[in-house]
């Protein structure tokens, strides 16, 4: 997949285009999720309540729409951990943050059919997205390891390894808060006992 084939708006969208992409983007993942590549894209049009030439003009391919799906739900996680740096505590902001990482993961493997039928694969679309999320990490580790609050000689990146770790083993369903509950465990083991 070249740059040519990802839709990215190139001016700011009317606010009734932008309403009808984000809708678009909205039904794609959850009929994606559900029914895995092969899901047309006509139902999708249908059920985000837009013509088909309404999806095709925000994306003109398959792929595009698929890309925009993964991307938008990366860049929500990413934006999330500004936003809890700046809301919450370091610790709870980490905390909060890596429950939010395990629905990423339980996306990325509902998606996964839709994602290895891109042309070309998803390969750069992950490595964009790991990007955006080891700088996420980062950005909310760095601030509790500064409010000395949490002592960190790992590399960030395994406590998200960790988790990711038990979404592969897991095929059971609830796998989700089992992880989610790991999250509780790994910040323990990274805190400092004296810090509030």
């Amino acid at each position: 997949m070249g740059g040519d084939d990802r839709h990215e708006p190139t001016r700011p969208l009317r606010a009734d285009a932008r309403r009808n992409r984000d809708r678009l983007i909205k039904v794609a993942k959850a009929m994606f999720s559900e029914g895995g590549a092969d899901t047309s894209l006509e139902a999708i049009a249908k059920a985000a309540g837009v013509g088909i030439g309404t999806l095709y003009r925000h994306f003109p391919t398959r792929d595009a729409l698929i890309e925009s799906v993964y991307r938008n739900e990366t860049e929500n996680l990413a934006r999330a951990a500004s936003r809890f740096a700046a809301d919450l505590p370091p610790v709870e902001a980490l905390r909060a943050w890596l429950r939010l990482f395990v629905d990423h993961i339980a996306t990325k493997q509902v998606m996964s059919s839709a994602l290895a039928s891109m042309v070309g694969g998803p390969s750069e679309l992950y490595a964009e997205s790991g990007a955006l999320v080891k700088a996420a990490i980062a950005l909310l580790v760095d601030r509790a390891v500064a409010s000395g609050a949490i002592r960190l000689d790992i590399d960030p990146i395994d406590l998200l390894r960790a988790l990711a770790g038990v979404a592969c083993i897991s095929s059971a369903p609830g796998w989700e808060e089992s992880a989610k509950r790991l999250v509780d465990i790994l910040i323990a083991g990274v805190r400092i006992p004296t810090a509030e």
